[in-house]
């Protein structure tokens, strides 16, 4: 008995999104394909453990903003790349950060700088919102919204991001004056701006003896990272070959990230296991799209 045989392919995404569109074309990799991953335990503390994805942090992504190969998530504003939505903040923490970045900040970098920027930081009112933020709101963890701070868009884009013809280029403010001037961007530079292309997502769970424990999970800021909306970006990076063209992999290209993320001590033990397996160049489960460049 001859049976039919099977055509479909599973895209990750409805076919006629715009992901979808962009799986089938073969631009981009499905999202769903096996995944290595490492687990340790904090060398700070017992009681938080790591969950690391080695086919992200292995892959040889990078970011092409400004070059042909980024035409950006919203093909009409290709100028702006993955600045289109504003940026949520993290906590008081990263508001306080992006206050003192402005603060510092030279007008020259930001082209739609808020007339109101300097009578606010010479005020000095606690209780006055920042003219470069707004309102909106995030699900929380019981998945009812909740207020939650971020950037203004200005003509369909963040309130930072600067357009092409600016004089110190398009791109985010922030991150050039940051750059040039030898800071932190991930001091200057919004959480959510900062950590892309990484996650990190944390959960306290119990285990099986009752004891809790922290888990961090850290892998790809993939297009599901944006929640339902990433399937309707024109394009997205993590998953094009074309971005994946460094000579570095991203353990070594986003150390400065990572130890943000982790702490020096996890950062330590991560590396060092990737520098014993980089010695048997063998990935168990490499990344489609870096395969697809070559890279591994």
């Amino acid at each position: 008995m001859n049976h039919p045989r099977q055509n479909q392919v599973f895209l990750g995404f409805p076919k006629t999104s715009p992901a979808g569109r962009q799986v089938a074309s073969g631009r981009e990799v499905a999202p769903d394909f096996p995944r290595e991953w490492f687990e340790f335990v904090n060398p700070d503390d017992p009681l938080h453990l790591f969950h690391v994805d080695l086919t992200w942090l292995e892959s040889h992504w990078s970011c092409q903003f400004g070059t042909e190969a980024c035409p950006g998530i919203d093909a009409q504003q290709s100028d702006v790349g993955c600045c289109v939505h504003g940026a949520y903040l993290a906590d008081e923490t990263d508001r306080d950060q992006l206050y003192n970045a402005v603060a510092e900040m030279p007008a020259k970098y930001w082209q739609h700088r808020p007339n109101g920027v300097d009578a606010h930081i010479n005020q000095a009112d606690p209780t006055a919102l920042e003219p470069w933020l707004d309102w909106d709101e995030l699900d929380g963890d019981d998945g009812e919204p909740e207020p939650a701070l971020k950037t203004l868009t200005i003509d369909g884009a963040c309130i930072f991001a600067n357009r092409s013809g600016w004089a110190t280029g398009a791109g985010c403010a922030i991150h050039q004056w940051s750059v040039e001037a030898g800071r932190d961007l991930t001091v200057d530079k919004p959480e959510i701006c900062w950590q892309l292309p990484l996650r990190r997502n944390e959960a306290y769970e119990d285990r099986s003896d009752g004891t809790e424990i922290l888990r961090t999970v850290i892998g790809e800021y993939d297009r599901r990272g944006w929640g339902g909306g990433g399937e309707d970006f024109d394009w997205y990076c993590t998953e094009d070959s074309a971005c994946h063209t460094s000579t570095k992999p991203l353990w070594q290209a986003q150390e400065a990230e990572l130890v943000a993320l982790m702490g020096a001590a996890a950062y330590a033990v991560l590396a060092e296991h990737c520098r014993i397996r980089a010695q048997f160049p063998i990935a168990a489960a490499p990344h489609p799209a870096s395969r697809k460049a070559g890279k591994i």
